[in-house]
């Protein structure tokens, strides 16, 4: 039997029922898949995160007995054949190995399950459906730092040490691209329910059910070549619109046309910049009519024409929930746009429902249908694209199922438990795609979750529904420069937190301008939450006001001060924006992305870049009015407040009163509060 075998710049390795494959994947970067017993599936069958690269053919394959390599610019992989083990016997294990050739060192190097008969790289179990259960585990040590891997609030920017549950969940999202300090990045590229796993020896990856294994690894001098390889492969964002780096006004929830049209016209009074405002979830009448509610809502075109001379774009809250009550619930069901359970029951989420006082179990459009896409963007197209709406909020988006059991959905293209971590990304799709179709040129849509290669659909993400305390605040920095890591360049969150805020309470007040200075340093700036209210209709109901006026008049001072500085900021921000659509760059992004070679930089969890210009460092607790910021080498930092200048490379101490954010500018470049 032939071991190694090569055809059209491909290399090939079948062992003991195992078919392995390894594609040269665009710039200095290789493709990994394998199966048992079967042959390996095409794109076009599994929910892709990767685009067909125009390199995809090795620059360089050599073949043996008992060794095989491929490079493809400057990454080798080599694949090993009965190895000699400790005891001097021949095991098989077909381990693969990462160069980067530049450096001629290891990057990435499968680590060996040990059993009493054999070593193997790669553990590939044949389970139900035609699926695999799926192990794969690479030697780390303790000083590998590992960046990314989507959004988790477990306070690290750091993921080394980390068990991550590959599992969408509200807050948690699941894009799984990681950029180690090692020189690499690595996608595991299975949309199945899995987990993530990081010890001082090792790092392992996980699937419950796969189609077939699948990664991608890349190599670069720097982070920012990694994760412009990353970008490449799997979709750079398009143009950023001008009218999204402004301000964005939201609360759960306007219930009415005159409530909105009232706190618009507010914000216009006050001479105060607004580019967007937001209409939240049960502004319809079911969920699934994708609908305005007319009694609540009598003419929204109307309202749409006022806020549009306003300045003021209209986004709208999209779920992909569907009730029995809603008057589409019929045809889904009987054309199969439905998601079902495995026994057959379609029901997936409890949740209210307008006019009906207990909990309604509700379902979920099913987005591995290319039908049931087109049957959505159908009645968003009717119902809100002709009357000028053409950004959408697409919340729920994981989708959060009973006790998050996602492996229990049957979709149109297959098991749960293999696809479930898609559902975000072929809904962000469909709806993008048709938008595109529609003739617009640069949609996008605000999403709950994402999975890898979400930013090329024109998802601009949010953290969840997130606690509004200074913790919960904390978590965000580290987040969102994850997120960034990832490969999701668009990112904001809830500013002020979603749940539990008290707009009378000091506490409140102090944290609501703490995050919103953070808000105006990050790539979209939007005020959201449910605010406590004192009437009894909790979510369903209006909630306290969340206006940028609503938090006592001396907030009110530092908080338009802040509006202005973004608005000033704008022609800046949109040439970061620019670049993003260019090669990828994140405008947020860690100290060490642009400071690799500082060591101190890659623990610097509390700082980071906006754009190449401003260092950023939040206060991020209660109660603080001074912190510590390390300003990196070979750059020299102004504060922008005092205009005092210091040589990069050390730390020092600075001042941070309630309205003072720290941040410092790079070099020469420009102050804004100038």
């Amino acid at each position: 039997m032939t071991i190694f075998s090569k055809k059209d710049g491909t290399l090939y390795y079948s062992c003991k029922g195992q078919h392995l494959r390894i594609d040269a994947w665009g710039e200095n970067s290789l493709r990994i898949r394998a199966a048992m017993g079967s042959s390996l599936k095409n794109d076009k069958d599994i929910p892709q995160a990767l685009l067909t690269p125009q390199k995809s053919s090795s620059d360089s394959i050599t073949i043996t007995d008992t060794y095989a390599e491929i490079i493809n610019g400057n990454i080798k992989a080599t694949i090993d054949y009965n190895i000699p083990s400790d005891d001097n016997s021949n095991k098989h294990n077909g381990r693969i190995v990462f160069y980067n050739i530049k450096t001629n060192n290891i990057v990435l190097e499968e680590y060996l399950f040990q059993t009493k008969f054999s070593e193997t790289a790669r553990k590939i179990y044949p389970t139900r459906d035609g699926l695999h259960e799926l192990f794969i585990r690479f030697k780390s040590d303790r000083n590998e730092k590992i960046y990314g891997l989507g959004q988790h609030h477990n306070k690290s920017l750091n993921q080394k040490g980390c068990m991550i549950e590959m599992r969408q969940r509200n807050r948690d999202i699941i894009v799984p691209f990681m950029i180690s300090n090692k020189g690499y990045g690595f996608l595991w590229n299975n949309p199945g329910v899995g987990r993530f796993t990081s010890s001082i020896e090792s790092t392992v990856w996980e699937s419950a059910g796969a189609f077939q294994l699948d990664y991608w690894v890349t190599v670069g001098d720097t982070p920012q070549e990694i994760l412009s390889n990353y970008m490449q492969a799997t979709g750079i964002p398009g143009n950023f619109p001008d009218w999204g780096t402004g301000f964005w006004q939201c609360k759960l929830r306007y219930k009415t046309q005159d409530e909105l049209l009232e706190i618009a016209r507010e914000y216009k009074k006050r001479n105060l910049p607004i580019s967007v405002i937001v209409i939240d979830f049960f502004h319809w009448s079911a969920q699934g009519d994708w609908d305005f509610d007319y009694e609540a809502w009598p003419n929204p075109q109307a309202m749409i024409n006022e806020l549009d001379d306003m300045g003021i774009k209209v986004m709208v809250s999209v779920w992909p929930t569907v009730s029995t009550a809603s008057r589409n619930f019929a045809e889904l069901r009987e054309r199969g746009f439905l998601a079902r359970g495995r026994e057959g029951n379609l029901s997936l989420f409890p949740f209210a429902e307008v006019g009906i006082k207990s909990e309604q179990y509700v379902y979920f459009y099913d987005p591995t249908n290319p039908d049931a896409r087109d049957y959505l963007w159908s009645q968003l197209k009717k119902n809100y694209f002709e009357k000028n709406i053409k950004c959408y909020w697409l919340d729920a988006c994981e989708p959060e199922t009973i006790h998050g059991k996602t492996e229990e959905i049957l979709f149109h293209q297959g098991p749960g438990i293999a696809l479930a971590n898609s559902y975000p990304f072929l809904h962000e799709m469909g709806v993008y795609e048709n938008m595109k179709n529609e003739g617009m040129k640069d949609p996008i849509n605000l999403c709950r979750s994402a999975w890898a290669g979400s930013q090329r659909y024109g998802a601009a993400v949010w953290s969840g529904d997130i606690p509004s305390s200074f913790g919960s605040f904390k978590r965000q920095i580290r987040s969102g420069l994850n997120m960034a890591m990832s490969g999701i360049p668009w990112w904001t969150t809830d500013i002020g937190g979603f749940t539990g805020g008290d707009i009378d309470s000091p506490t409140f007040r102090e944290l609501i301008v703490r995050w919103f200075q953070y808000g105006v340093f990050c790539p979209i700036f939007r005020l959201h939450g449910f605010r406590l209210s004192k009437n009894s209709e909790l979510l369903l109901g209006s909630g306290n006001d969340n206006e940028v006026w609503s938090f006592g008049d001396e907030n009110y001072k530092i908080l338009k001060k802040y509006m202005e500085l973004r608005e000033k900021m704008r022609p800046y921000i949109i040439k970061q924006f620019t670049k993003c659509s260019s090669n990828g760059t994140p405008i947020m992004r860690p100290l060490f992305f642009d400071f690799p070679h500082d060591k101190k930089t890659w623990d610097i969890e509390n700082q980071y870049m906006f754009g190449s210009n401003y260092l950023i460092a939040p206060i991020e607790e209660e109660q603080i009015s001074e912190r510590i910021v390390y300003l990196p080498s070979e750059a020299e930092w102004t504060n922008a407040w005092t205009g005092e200048k210091f040589q990069g490379g050390k730390e020092i101490i600075t001042k941070a009163p309630l309205e003072i954010i720290p941040f410092f500018i790079k070099n020469d470049a420009q102050n804004p509060l100038k």
